[in-house]
C-alpha cells in the first residue's frame, strides 16, 4: 500500500477493517475466557512443553538463516519442482492495487484473524480480572499496539505527507541491508528466552 497512489487512504480503509475484526473477536474471546477453569487447568499443563517447543524452532530457523542454510533449501526444492510459472500477485494484492478505501477495508478485515501472539495476549489481559470497561479498553489498547506498524505510517503521511516517502525509502532499504541479521537477533534472543522460560516450568 506505501508504494500505490493514495497510501493514506488505502492504509485507513485497510486500518479500519483490521481494527474492526481483530477487536471484535478479541472482546468475543477475552470474555468467553473469564472463569473458564479449565482452560487455565490446561494451560498451566501445557504452556512449558509450548514454550520449551516455540524456542526450539525459533533457535532452529535462526541458525538456518545465520548460516545462509535457508537459501540452499530454497534452491533445492526448486530444483525438485522445476521452473516456476509466474502466475503474478495473489488476489488480495490485486484488490489493493485497484486503490480502493473500500476495498482495502474489506482485505483488512477478513485478513485479519487472531494468531499465536494475539490469543497470548488476550489471555493475559483475560487474567487481569478488569472490570468490564477496563477490559475493553484493554482490548482496544492492545490492538494499536499490535497494528502500530500500519499506523506509524498513516500518521506520517497525515502529519508529514512530504518526508514519509522518503523515510519509507529509507526503511526499507535499512531493511534489505540489515534485516536478515535482525531476523537471527530476534530470533536468537526470543528462542532463548522460551526455552529458559519452558525449562523452568518443567522443573518447577
Amino acid at each position: 500500500m506505501l508504494l500505490l497512489p493514495n497510501p493514506k487512504r488505502l492504509m485507513l480503509g485497510y486500518l479500519l477493517g483490521a481494527l474492526m475484526t481483530s477487536i471484535t473477536l478479541g472482546l468475543v474471546i477475552v470474555f468467553a475466557l473469564k472463569g473458564s477453569s479449565t482452560v487455565s487447568t490446561t494451560e498451566n499443563t501445557i504452556n512449558p512443553a509450548v514454550d520449551l517447543a516455540l524456542g526450539v524452532i525459533f533457535l532452529l530457523a535462526a541458525f538456518v538463516l545465520g548460516t545462509g542454510r535457508d537459501k540452499s533449501i530454497a534452491e533445492r526444492r526448486q530444483a525438485r519442482k522445476g521452473p516456476k510459472e509466474d502466475k503474478g500477485p495473489p488476489r488480495w494484492q490485486q484488490a489493493l492495487s485497484k486503490g480502493s478505501a473500500r476495498t482495502t477495508f474489506v482485505v483488512g478485515a477478513l485478513l485479519t484473524l487472531p494468531g499465536a501472539s494475539y490469543l497470548a495476549g488476550l489471555d493475559q489481559i483475560e487474567k487481569q480480572n478488569l472490570s468490564t470497561t477496563a477490559t475493553v479498553l484493554a482490548v482496544i489498547g492492545f490492538n494499536l499496539v499490535m497494528l502500530i506498524l500500519l499506523e506509524l505510517p498513516l500518521l506520517g503521511y497525515t502529519i508529514a505527507p512530504d518526508w514519509t516517502p522518503g523515510a519509507v525509502e529509507r526503511s526499507k532499504a535499512w531493511v534489505n541491508r540489515n534485516g536478515k541479521r535482525a531476523a537471527v537477533i530476534a530470533l536468537t534472543v526470543l528462542g532463548s528466552a522460551l526455552v529458559i522460560k519452558g525449562l523452568i516450568g518443567l522443573v518447577g
